[in-house]
């Protein structure tokens, strides 16, 4: 029985293709550091306990492929005992390529915004209409109750990431996946750790769509000028979506509620499929249209598309319950790019177009944490009547080029939105606490743990 080692195990990447290769047969070991949820809860699950920290003697002579984590850089004991003792090693997009694709119908979901979710809704609408795919994800679908499955059909159902490959290949991810058809839903400037510039992006992506062949089928963005524009790249057959007047896929009769959002499916300017979506927000609009047009593809009909929609219960970290507590409702957000931002909070704010909002933003990501977002930031945070910001989480960015989240707060203050800049997460508990009343909704956005902030938030609500 072959054995891989994963260094960065942790990662929500490597801990997911960890738990793919362990469920089909092989045997899985890795190290990482301190471990949070939900990955920490996927490991444990399927019965993988890494090694707690890096130390060379952990990768034992029986170890047939070491897996490189994309956080792992020059210096990490274990890789410079790789590279020493010349043990074969790979990235995890080679991994997966290599065990998983060559064989699949590779679906993939990319773009700026919406991969995760639109990547576990495609899956879903497939397992409703009988098909069986596999399934890798950068996040837990709830339906599914993990971030991965093996499945018997030929669909591979795969989150194609833009973020670079490893220390020794800094390609994006994406452009190992062997697309057979490709959604870009939107492309904006992200990842300003190893992206210059839009254009650098751009270029990414443009190789992507390069990759789908002739009888394969590219769905763009029609709401995203980016994304459209790569129409001119493709050989394949292209399809568009969204709710412009001339998409191919338009959602029309948008109805927004506590529930959800009801609308109607067109393809081609006729009724296709009324559905109700159990999510909020325009974006979540798009992000069913492109699933829609991917599982259609796939011979997924009408009836199965607005049965899967329906009973489509999101991914974990996206706009996601905590919990409520004495009427003030707690949620945890994984947005950390200025759009994601606006479009959680107009979501939350069509829902609950009467109830107070607050927005809790920790600035963790390299993109949040940089001073290029400043002003994208403080407008997307408009729409919450509470704003509180702490310390910016990446130290080692040069302070002229870092975010701050004074400056922030100042201008929004200034255009009459209350904000402050509380520096720890028990002040912000505090604050919350002292001054959330009863209807009050609560969005707590980060993509790291925040301190557990949602667990104390409503610890402290439940005591007071």
């Amino acid at each position: 029985m072959r054995r891989l080692h994963f260094i960065g195990i942790g990662g929500t990447a490597m801990a997911t293709l960890a738990v793919l290769l362990k469920r089909r047969g092989v045997t899985v070991q890795g190290s990482d550091q301190a471990i949070y949820p939900p990955m920490s809860d996927v490991l444990a699950a399927d019965g993988i306990e890494p090694f707690e920290g890096f130390r060379a003697e952990q990768i034992g002579d029986d170890v047939d492929l070491v897996v490189v984590g994309n956080a792992i850089s020059r210096g990490n004991t274990e890789l410079e005992a790789v590279l020493d003792r010349k043990l074969r090693y790979a990235s995890l997009p080679e991994v997966v390529r290599d065990e998983f694709l060559w064989e699949a119908r590779s679906l993939v979901v990319a773009g700026t915004h919406g991969k995760t979710t639109t990547a576990a809704l495609v899956a879903w609408l497939l397992t409703c209409a009988g098909v069986d795919p596999s399934l890798l994800l950068g996040g837990v679908a709830k339906n599914f109750g993990t971030s991965c499955r093996l499945g018997r059909g030929r669909e591979f159902v795969i989150e194609g990431d833009e973020y670079d490959s490893a220390f020794f290949d800094k390609t994006a991810k994406f452009l190992k996946y062997l697309p057979d058809v490709a959604v870009i839903g939107s492309i904006e400037f992200d990842h300003a750790d190893i992206y210059d510039d839009l254009e650098a992006i751009r270029v990414a992506f443009r190789r992507l769509v390069r990759l789908v062949p002739d009888r394969g089928l590219l769905l763009v963005g029609a709401d995203n000028g980016e994304a459209s524009a790569l129409r001119a790249d493709a050989r394949c057959r292209v399809e568009s979506f969204g709710l412009q007047p001339d998409a191919d896929w338009r959602a029309v009769a948008i109805a927004p509620g506590r529930d959800g959002t009801a609308f109607c499916i067109e393809r081609n300017g006729k009724p296709f499929a009324d559905v109700m979506s159990p999510m909020f927000g325009d974006h979540n609009v798009r992000n069913v249209l492109a699933a829609t047009a991917m599982a259609v593809d796939a011979g997924v009909d009408a009836a199965a598309i607005a049965e899967g929609v329906a009973s489509f219960e999101g991914v974990r970290r996206r706009l996601e319950v905590c919990g409520e507590v004495r009427g003030v409702t707690v949620y945890d957000d994984f947005a950390h790019h200025p759009t994601a931002v606006s479009e959680t909070l107009a979501a939350v704010r069509a829902a609950y177009p009467d109830r107070r909002v607050w927005a809790i933003f920790e600035p963790r990501s390299a993109t949040a944490c940089h001073r290029t977002m400043e002003a994208d930031l403080t407008s997307a945070l408009m729409n919450a009547d509470e704003v509180v910001l702490p310390a910016v989480y990446r130290k080692t960015l040069p302070k002229v080029a870092r975010l701050a989240p004074e400056r922030v707060v100042a201008a929004l203050n200034a255009r009459g939105v209350r904000a402050r800049h509380l520096q720890k997460v028990d002040e912000i508990v505090k604050v919350v606490t002292r001054e959330a009343r009863e209807g009050d909704q609560v969005i707590v956005m980060s993509n790291g743990s925040f301190g557990d902030i949602h667990t104390k938030l409503l610890t402290a609500l439940s005591i007071t």
